[in-house]
């Protein structure tokens, strides 16, 4: 499966947030941007051609830094382009 961490989404795998990289990525006009934080992951989505600092922000939410949590994150993420 190459270094996706979803089937669906571009998502990099947990050790990469750990690492302290945030990613954005869209798909079909569903946008998303990933960002680490200390103990946790934020997850903001959007829908739209404009990036993340101007776009309004639909839906915002924190999971925990964990597998987990990540995979909660890619859960809601797959129910929310639906």
């Amino acid at each position: 499966m190459g270094t996706s961490a979803s089937e669906i989404f571009d998502l990099r795998n947990l050790y990469y947030y750990k690492s302290g990289n945030s990613f954005t990525g869209s798909l079909n006009g569903f946008n998303y941007k990933i960002i680490p934080g200390s103990d946790h992951i934020t997850a903001q989505f959007w829908h739209g051609m404009l990036c993340s600092d101007a776009a309004e922000i639909k839906q915002e939410k924190q999971f925990s830094f964990d597998e987990a949590g990540f995979d909660e994150m890619i859960k809601l993420a797959l129910e929310s382009i639906l």
